[in-house]
């Protein structure tokens, strides 16, 4: 819903007119069981569901109200079941590739999974140890039901050639490439007729088969349809509303879990009705918890809709749903990390260049955006004081990285997009901590400089804001406003559009507030480990090491903490290789600056950095790190290096020092060792 959110905010800028579906299949065998135990009918269960969905979307601001959906799709609205029966009667009336009636009747014997709303084949369960008792699903490990009855059949097996073609004329039409050779090889591997009907009898809450009122329809032939009844396809309600002709074809995102039925199922059915195949079904990955594990509620870590609320800012998540996860595989959720990424992407990273920008302007230009312009005479002076009187070079970095984050974002791949919008705040911050404007605004004949300075960074914001909206439109809309901007102007900015110079000199900034304020790490970790408190040794999977706590064992207990569930008292306790102060006085820990950075030819794991660390010229230093840090993250970044560190070469390139990272987690995930604070290149630490 967040990427769906995004991309129609990011077209809805370039003056795309765009259509934002999402919804509730609301059929099955699975629905009707739940509703009885409820005691409840199957509309009235899946209206009390809908209500919840429709809940959590309004306040995570995906709804309509908010600027996110245009259509909350339910497939028990009468306009679904209008279109569905047309969409029916026209597959059955057509020849397969093979030259076959594409929907046939027939008798289907075999397991059925009803919370996976899906035929299992003999690869797809779990034999039970008693050959009386049902097999279960691998994926819910329920039993199965066995079904053998008549019904209809989707000649599925039919279209494998016209499948393959499909895959093979169309390489963008599954993403990414790792999920189209899946379902490739799916296909190859042989496919078999789809049951596409139950008995009434069996399965009564679904959509009834045209003209023959005993039988209903399969949930997935008949949910997969809202994509197009939801546009006006087959009724004249939506047709209106929406435009079938004017919206279809449309882009599909689906977690990678029912790839199947969108990449297999819904282009074979589209073949047989005679409609156009969509633009493309891009398949996402899933959350795991942050040791990797599948997050279920038996194992108790699940993400809490309730505390996400309750502890971050909307935007805070979407930011780091799209950063954290590379789009399209698996990615690791943990209110810890949700919190560090918070803090220095965003606290420290674009909320903070907002405020020193906003703040100064404030306090050395009277509230109002100065002029960004050096006078030939005092272009002198501004070079003497570090500052380039080029302005171009600053709004080329700018402009380039523009066209960078476009191309990545229009790729789906918007963690690398976010990566370069970072550059820029980089690069800007870099500019300011330079330039020293609290410095400069005490020489009254570096004013002209003091002001291109703060104009250059004030019209970066501008971009950042353009630029940032469909991830985070609260808070860049915040931001705008504070620019003294018309916060509603960002819905329509093209960021395509975009040239240097285009906030106007003495507009007056509005009041100045912190638009991601940093979150108390220990606080709200703490608040959640004791709405999540575990029971006896068992820690949950989103406590911190220094804030678990275990419950005190009984006389007759023995409770030993692993490491990962030590207080930090344990920890300390636990040392046994203590150092005396001299040990620790021979590491010669110097502060650096990362000049360069690049990878290392035929290595998945190195990075090769150029390091000033004060000396008469930079180190070169291999970091094990090119998988969690991308070269330009790299790039004008403080380090902490092992100055003293004997050379040793790896892959042929001498490496003279280290630098310090934290491990975190089980895979030893590193985290650079920075500072907070200006540090001089070249600085021990002690």
């Amino acid at each position: 819903m967040v990427v769906a959110d995004t991309l129609a905010r990011h077209k809805r800028q370039q003056g795309i007119e765009t259509f934002f579906l999402t919804g509730t299949d609301e059929h099955g065998i699975n629905i009707e069981r739940a509703a009885q135990a409820a005691g409840r009918t199957p509309q009235e269960q899946a209206d009390y569901v809908v209500s919840y969905y429709k809940k959590m979307t309004a306040e995570f601001a995906l709804d309509t109200a908010h600027g996110g959906y245009d259509i909350f799709m339910r497939t028990t609205e009468p306009f679904h079941y209008q279109g569905v029966s047309e969409f029916w009667r026209r597959v059955a009336g057509a020849k397969t590739p093979k030259g076959n009636t594409a929907i046939y009747k027939g008798h289907y014997e075999g397991w059925f999974c009803a919370p996976c709303a899906e035929y299992k084949t003999e690869d797809e369960y779990l034999k039970a140890r008693n050959p009386d008792d049902p097999p279960t699903c691998l994926i819910h490990e329920t039993p199965l039901d066995r079904v053998s009855e008549d019904g209809y059949f989707f000649r599925l097996s039919d279209y494998d050639e016209a499948l393959l073609s499909l895959y093979e004329s169309r390489p963008e039409f599954v993403r990414p490439e790792s999920r189209r050779n899946e379902v490739a090889s799916f296909v190859r591997g042989g496919l078999q007729d789809l049951s596409v009907s139950r008995l009434k009898s069996s399965v009564s809450w679904g959509v009834p088969v045209p003209d023959d009122p005993e039988h209903t329809m399969y949930v997935w032939f008949e949910a997969l349809t809202n994509y197009i009844t939801a546009l006006g396809f087959g009724n004249e309600d939506r047709q209106g509303a929406a435009g079938f002709e004017k919206f279809w074809p449309a882009l599909h995102l689906v977690g990678k879990d029912i790839l199947r039925f969108h990449a297999v199922y819904w282009p074979a059915l589209l073949m047989a009705a005679n409609v156009e195949q969509p633009r493309a079904i891009v398949a996402h990955g899933m959350w795991l918890d942050p040791n990797g594990r599948k997050m279920s509620k038996t194992l108790g870590n699940t993400v809490e809709l309730d505390v996400l609320n309750r502890n971050f800012s909307i935007d805070a998540l979407r930011y780091f749903c799209l950063r954290e996860m590379v789009f399209g595989q698996d990615g690791r959720f943990g209110y810890e990390a949700l919190i560090d990424r918070s803090n220095s992407d965003l606290a420290s990273g674009l909320g903070n260049l907002s405020s020193r920008t906003l703040t100064m302007i404030g306090r050395y230009c009277d509230g109002r955006i100065p002029s960004g312009k050096i006078a030939e005479e005092n272009r002198l002076l501004a070079k003497r004081s570090g500052v380039d009187t080029d302005e171009t070079a600053i709004a080329g970095f700018i402009e380039h990285a523009r066209v960078e984050f476009l191309l990545h974002f229009d790729s789906f791949a918007f963690s690398r997009a976010l990566e370069v919008v970072w550059s820029i705040i980089a690069r800007v911050d870099k500019m300011i901590t330079e330039a020293k404007p609290w410095d400069l605004a005490k020489d009254e004949n570096q004013r002209q400089t003091l002001n291109a300075i703060l104009y250059r960074s004030a019209e970066t914001l501008r971009w950042l804001c353009v630029l940032l909206y469909p991830v985070m439109p609260t808070a860049t809309q915040a931001i705008h406003a504070q620019l003294g901007l018309n916060a509603e102007s960002l819905k329509h900015s093209n960021p395509a559009e975009l040239s240097w110079g285009g906030i106007a000199e003495n507009t007056q900034i509005g009041e100045v507030k912190a638009v991601f304020p940093r979150l108390d790490k220990a606080k709200i970790m703490s608040e959640i480990s004791k709405a999540n408190e575990p029971v006896g040794a068992q820690v949950s999977a989103h406590t911190t090491e220094a804030e678990t706590v275990l419950k005190k064992p009984a006389a007759d207990e023995s409770v030993t903490p692993t490491v990962e569930s030590a207080t930090q008292a344990d920890a300390v306790e636990g040392v046994s290789n203590f150092i005396e102060i001299g040990d620790f006085a021979k590491v010669d820990l110097r502060v650096g600056q990362v000049l360069t950075a690049e990878r290392v030819p035929k290595s998945d794991k190195l990075l090769l950095l150029s390091v000033d660390i004060g000396e008469e010229k930079p180190r070169q230093v291999l970091a094990g790190i090119a998988e969690y840090y991308q070269p330009e993250q790299m790039v004008d970044r403080k380090v902490v290096v092992v100055a003293n560190l004997k050379p040793r070469k790896l892959r042929g390139y001498e490496s003279q020092g280290m630098v310090v990272a934290a491990s975190i987690g089980p895979e030893g995930r590193p985290v650079i060792a920075t500072f907070t604070e200006e540090v001089p290149n070249g600085a021990r630490l002690k």
